[in-house]
């Protein structure tokens, strides 16, 4: 069983892939560079909880499409 992710890691990595879908990919370096670039995130810690669930829903996203 994995860690759960809050409800403000959830949605606010719901809403920056809302508003950058063709920034993100599902690499998780290229992720946090583009999290570096675009938003300005108080914590290393937060970026990279973020930029994991920004990974997690890209995936999640090419494979409902492929199904």
């Amino acid at each position: 069983m994995g860690r759960i992710r809050t409800t403000f890691i959830k949605s606010k990595s719901e809403e920056l892939l809302r508003q950058y879908p063709d920034k993100f990919t599902s690499d998780f370096q290229k992720n946090k560079k583009m999290l570096d670039e675009l938003v300005d995130i108080p914590s290393k810690q937060l970026r990279n909880k973020i930029a994991g669930a920004i990974v997690h829903l890209v995936k999640q996203s090419k494979e409902t499409e492929v199904h």
